[in-house]
């Protein structure tokens, strides 16, 4: 899906792309498949009111498309086009900071609350499946939905690759299967494990695209990991994209020294 050492909202920002866009992953075996129900036992019929002001639920922007997360009820039914992920994203982060299995009973969609659950009816067939949201996307105009490539096994549209479905919202997660730590736990954190945390800043950005090809091009870099660092100054937003991993301030000096980020210059402590 060192990741939690920063904050939530440089989360979201990084993976926000969801299916097109995630940042570098690791593949993992096949596992057993992690599957819902309609049984109201396994989700709540209301939504935690802290879910209402969560990061997931804050508009943002793909592509220059700008969608609004949106609260939604039991009940509620949406009809459009679904397709399916799997193992090119197998093991890569999702928008709400998980590791994505592909053999787990869960979608992506632009706009649900994260830990929705939902009934997926192939129109074509008749057969439906249920699924948890935990991811953003498809940021396609025609489609709804974003399938995990088990749960679009279940209604026999791996072949087809797209089906004309029917969505309908049964609750929302009971279990607290994902826990995105606060800023005061993240910052905690930090202190914890170093107070010697030193970093490169490669690039900053105004527009989140360009932030995030450049994480994804430099992510693995020589053994380092890219981050974003989303900041609001008097002049608007600025994303920074991070260069991280490095065991001192020397190392850091050492590396930037090299040439390779010409105009890089360290920065030093926690990123909350």
């Amino acid at each position: 899906m060192n990741k939690f050492l920063i904050t939530s909202s440089v989360v979201i920002l990084v993976l926000l792309a969801g299916c097109s866009t995630r940042g570098k992953g690791v593949y993992r075996g096949a596992v057993d498949a992690q599957s819902y129900s309609s049984n109201s036992n396994h989700h709540s019929a209301t939504m935690d009111k802290k879910t209402y002001s969560h990061p997931t639920m804050k508009p943002y922007v793909i592509r220059g498309v700008k969608y609004y997360p949106t609260v939604v009820s039991v009940g509620d039914s949406f009809s459009g086009n679904a397709s399916w992920y799997g193992p090119k994203f197998h093991g890569k982060l999702t928008s709400n900071g998980e590791t994505y299995n592909m053999h787990d009973m869960t979608a992506a969609h632009k706009t649900l609350p994260m830990n929705t659950i939902v009934k997926v009816l192939n129109l074509n067939n008749g057969l439906s499946t249920v699924v948890r949201i935990n991811d953003r996307g498809p940021f396609v105009d025609s489609r709804i939905i974003d399938l995990s490539k088990s749960a679009a096994s279940k209604i026999n549209m791996i072949g087809p690759g797209t089906a004309p479905v029917k969505i309908e919202i049964l609750g929302f997660n009971s279990k607290d299967k994902t826990k995105i730590p606060s800023t005061q736990e993240m910052k905690q954190s930090v202190q914890q494990k170093s107070l010697e945390d030193f970093s490169l800043q490669i690039a900053s950005f105004t527009r989140i695209e360009g932030a995030i090809q450049t994480q994804e091009k430099y992510d693995g870099t020589d053994g380092y990991n890219t981050i974003i660092k989303d900041v609001e100054n008097e002049n608007g937003r600025v994303f920074k994209v991070l260069l991280r991993g490095f065991k001192s301030e020397q190392e850091a000096r050492d590396y930037k020294e090299n040439g390779q980020f010409k105009n890089a210059f360290i920065v030093r402590g926690d990123f909350s």
